[in-house]
């Protein structure tokens, strides 16, 4: 790779060692948590087999008859004290433990319940489930915004270091050993560059999708796409994802919040929409009645729609009681609305009746779980997360070997201004991702003003 920067025009050579220093940083930056990302990625790709078999204690409980799904909810309420129904989870079998989520303001708590004797098995916090852990630990590292922020900033830096890295490999020349395969036969230098280039040229694209489909969850880009899809929706639909936790605990309350205590809350306060408000201590003006589930239940069940199937009882969410599959696979996730008085089904939304920006993110996000065509979509993640562990190991070990004793070993620049081309590039990807933009803006602003003008900083660096 020397020889061919060397033998490049100076304004070529000055474009690959600008870009070179930029994909060093993001990678300084990344590394760390992308091998997090990965590992954390690939345990939450096999949650179709990993979720079953955590609960597999709960599929044989019982051979008698059940008893109504109303006794059965009642029996989970007591356990859990001043708590509503959140939602019935359709058994999958008669045998099966009956699993019943109720709600207490923004908690969400799962309890197990035997259909037959009404014994409670089990009393669970729904993110104190493993596949839920794994899911925080991934998306937000289990530190809530900020860590939704700071899982953003890396995704948007390894977009970028994954676009540079593709600058700086790609072949220029019809050989295939190094471009398609590893070389074996050329030394241990050669080896190990030829392994960091050629995963990252079989692994980008499929990276990079996963790294775009996961942007929708988070804090700041995914809440500014909530806000331009209200915004210029014709009509708004109920968003099918949450951006952070604190999205979640809001649709959670909402769900927990009969329809009497709503109405009565947003009198109080002039019909203010309060979304993040903790309804925990709003009381119902009444006593539940959750006696339509025993018609409810034989109604929906002859729907077959895909499991898991809550139904849920009229809340802030939505004033009728509700039927929905909550598959993983969400284009095959549909929606009923229910009479509670008749049984009738007054309304059904299917997937393909959301608007298109809903379906797209929709279908990404079913392929970043690997759900939306098993199990080759389980394989094709699989094999992106070995290979982003790959490229992290190699990265490292080429980087630990290369860099001269005492300094960082970063790329030094050519003395030479950034070529308009490369800053509108940099611009434009700033502006589709704005954390990118501003944390480049200011790592460029701290190197330019600050540690140039320290020697030590400046040799450091290779800036001097």
């Amino acid at each position: 790779m020397n020889e061919q920067i060397i033998n490049q025009p100076i304004g070529r050579r000055h474009i690959h060692r600008l870009i070179w220093r930029w994909h060093f940083y993001a990678g300084l930056f990344c590394l760390p948590f992308v091998l997090w990302l990965a590992i954390t990625g690939m345990i939450y790709l096999f949650k179709p087999q990993l979720e079953p078999w955590l609960e597999h204690h709960y599929a044989h409980v019982t051979h008698a008859s059940a008893q109504p799904p109303s006794a059965q909810v009642a029996a989970a309420l007591r356990m859990v004290p001043g708590s509503v129904l959140n939602a019935y989870v359709l058994p999958d079998s008669p045998e099966s433990a009956v699993r019943v989520l109720v709600g207490h303001g923004s908690e969400l708590i799962r309890v197990f319940v035997n259909p037959s004797t009404l014994q409670v098995l089990n009393v669970v916090h729904e993110n104190d489930r493993f596949m839920r852990v794994i899911f925080y630990l991934h998306g937000e590292l289990l530190l809530g915004r900020g860590g939704s922020i700071l899982v953003e900033l890396v995704a948007s830096w390894t977009i970028l270091m994954l676009l540079t890295g593709l600058y700086l490999w790609w072949p220029r020349n019809a050989r295939l050993g190094g471009t398609l395969y590893p070389r074996l036969k050329h030394g241990r230098r050669v080896f190990w560059r030829d392994l960091h280039a050629v995963t990252g040229l079989w692994i980008s694209t499929f990276a990079l999708f996963l790294l775009m489909s996961g942007l929708p969850w988070t804090t700041t880009w995914g809440g500014t796409l909530r806000s331009l899809r209200h915004a210029y929706a014709t009509h708004v639909a109920p968003q099918d994802w949450t951006t952070g936790s604190a999205s979640e605990r809001a649709q959670i309350a909402l769900a927990n919040t009969p329809p009497s205590a709503s109405h009565a809350m947003h009198g109080a306060m002039g019909g203010m929409d309060m979304p993040g408000m903790d309804m925990g201590d709003t009381p119902s003006t009444a006593l539940e009645d959750y006696s339509p589930l025993d018609r409810l239940v034989t109604v929906v069940a002859a729907q077959q729609l895909t499991p898991p199937v809550l139904i849920a009882p009229p809340s802030q969410r939505s004033p009728h009681w509700t039927a929905r599959s909550d598959a993983d696979d969400r284009p095959r996730r549909n929606e009923l609305t229910l009479d509670a008085n008749t049984s009738a089904i007054l309304h059904r939304t299917t997937f393909a009746q959301k608007p298109l920006l809903d379906r797209i993110i929709g279908y990404g996000i079913a392929i970043h779980e690997g759900v939306l065509f098993p199990p080759l979509n389980q394989m094709l993640g699989l094999f992106t997360a070995l290979g982003l562990i790959t490229l992290c190991t190699s990265a490292v070990v080429m980087w630990w070997r290369r860099r001269p004793e005492g300094v960082l070993g970063a790329p030094p620049p050519l003395n030479a201004g950034f070529p308009i081309v490369l800053i509108g590039l940099l611009a434009l990807l700033g502006l589709l991702l704005p954390l990118l933009g501003a944390s480049m803006l200011l790592v460029w602003l701290i190197e330019r003003c600050l540690l140039r003008h320290s020697k030590r900083a400046s040799v450091f660096l290779g800036l001097a």
